[in-house]
């Protein structure tokens, strides 16, 4: 069911107002005498601006046969066609699956590459500078990385191997020494340090510079934290349990790294503005306290301490996309124990609403975030490690209609309803009923929120 705002001819714009005046003073005086209220201080002419965000919902997870347990996944457009392919790094099976999309978010296996031993995981870039997104596969078992150059139709050359430290897990992508081409960064397990490798303009790398970090890291990602328009990194630190911080010097070289503490076996980092200040935050999945960790940055890439929301089972993911339209980035975690993956959507000041969780396949453990059905919202492929598929879960993201606090597609008296058994409720505290009762936007749970509700009775329907 799609939900939309009716749009009607001006003569029966004109009427329905009319109508619509009576109705809704029939309404407005029922619901005073009800709540004892004398004003409600609502009028056609200062309704509170609408809000743009909508319900989020996805679909039923469609699975992809990929190889055999696949670890990572990286997303983009391979055959350069203008929708959102998937490119699959199978760890056990020494290859990398290409998904191409078939431009509605289903997708056909077009082929599979060797990529060296182990590749625990893969991302995506124009490493070349031919505007064609080029795969490296991290070798986890061989320590280096693969480097598969793009055809330009989302077919691969053979991989060229780069050797990097020892155990790689992960892999970034970003310009780091500021010359315009795509840098690697990669996070090597058992040596507790980052590679960091120059791209030499064309595709090819120089040996890899290492650099210190805690213990075990786990992941790193790109950034500029500190505002000085520099790729900075942060790394993910498993065994030492917090997220290291190595700020650029400008030049592709990196200063001592300084770490903050998270929770409990730190497996995952992203980089996302998440209250927007216009400072990069960071969000780290502690798999072993079953929790993301949320760390704001003061503006000059030092974090305050971490808050803790709650996930799934040995959450192995954490990926930041704005999921509902609100203009805020939200967060989803790949819950690895529960099969299943959960969505904490974000209250626009870095806080986030209890974790909702979508069903995907056998040990959920890489998550990317794409327009995949090419519709605007924002779609979700998962890599399920025992089950040997990739799940593709379609946003279903619908508009709220204005008034609609129940959102079940019409303003009615249920909305009404709905909005006073909540007066009083308290906002921005978790509870999602009580902000969607919030009606106005204003922060609390008042009679001006069932005006709100009352002055658009009957607008939003549902086809």
């Amino acid at each position: 069911m799609t939900r939309r705002v009716v749009h009607r001819c001006r003569r029966c714009r004109i009427q329905a107002r009319q109508k619509g005046a009576i109705l809704i003073r029939h309404r407005l005086v029922f619901v005073l005498f009800a709540v004892g209220v004398i004003s409600l201080g609502v009028s056609s002419t200062n309704l509170p601006a609408a809000r743009a965000d909508c319900s989020i919902v996805f679909g039923a997870d469609v699975l992809y046969g990929a190889g055999n347990g696949p670890t990572s996944l990286a997303v983009g457009d391979l055959d350069g066609d203008g929708d959102t392919d998937l490119a699959v790094a199978n760890g056990m099976s020494n290859n990398v699956s290409i998904l191409l999309n078939n431009g509605d978010g289903t997708f056909a296996t077009d082929g599979i590459y060797s990529a060296g031993s182990g590749p625990f995981a893969v991302v995506v870039g124009d490493l070349d500078g031919d505007e064609d997104l080029d795969l490296v596969m991290v070798n986890a078992v061989i320590n280096s990385v693969t480097v598969l150059l793009n055809a330009g139709d989302g077919t691969f050359g053979a991989g060229v191997p780069y050797e990097v430290g020892l155990t790689p897990r992960s892999a970034a992508i970003g310009d780091l020494d500021g010359d315009g081409d795509a840098d690697l960064v990669v996070a090597n397990w058992s040596g507790d340090d980052v590679s960091i490798l120059l791209n030499e303009g064309d595709g090819t790398f120089a040996a890899e510079v290492r650099y210190r970090v805690g213990a075990s890291p786990r992941s790193v990602a790109i950034g500029d934290l500190d505002g000085d328009e520099d790729a900075d990194l942060a790394v993910a630190n498993f065994d030492s349990d917090n997220v290291s911080v190595l700020l650029n010097n400008g030049d592709g070289t990196f200063a001592e790294h300084v770490s903050y503490g998270v929770g409990d076996t730190a497996f995952w980092v992203v980089i996302a503005e998440l209250n927007a200040d216009g400072a990069p935050d960071l969000a780290v999945a502690n798999r072993d306290s079953d929790n993301i960790s949320v760390l704001l940055n003061a503006g000059d890439a030092t974090f305050a301490d971490d808050l803790l929301y709650a996930v799934g089972d040995s959450p192995h993911s954490v990926v930041a996309a704005d999921l509902n339209g609100d203009g805020n980035v939200d967060l989803v975690a790949g819950d690895y124990n529960d099969d299943n993956v959960s969505v904490l959507l974000n209250h626009g000041d870095g806080t986030f609403d209890t974790h909702v969780q979508y069903t995907a396949g056998n040990g959920p453990v890489s998550i990317v975030i794409g327009d995949l059905d090419m519709n605007g919202t924002a779609d979700l492929a998962v890599a399920n490690f025992f089950s040997n598929n990739v799940s593709v879960l379609l946003n279903q993201c619908r508009p709220v209609c204005e008034g609609d606090a129940n959102g079940d597609g019409t303003v009615d008296p249920l909305d009404s309803g709905f909005v006073l058994a909540r007066f009083g409720c308290p906002v921005g505290t978790g509870d999602p009923s009580c902000d969607a009762a919030d009606q106005n936007g204003d922060g609390n749970v008042d009679p001006l929120d069932n005006g709100f509700v009352l002055a658009r009775f009957g607008i939003c329907i549902t086809e």
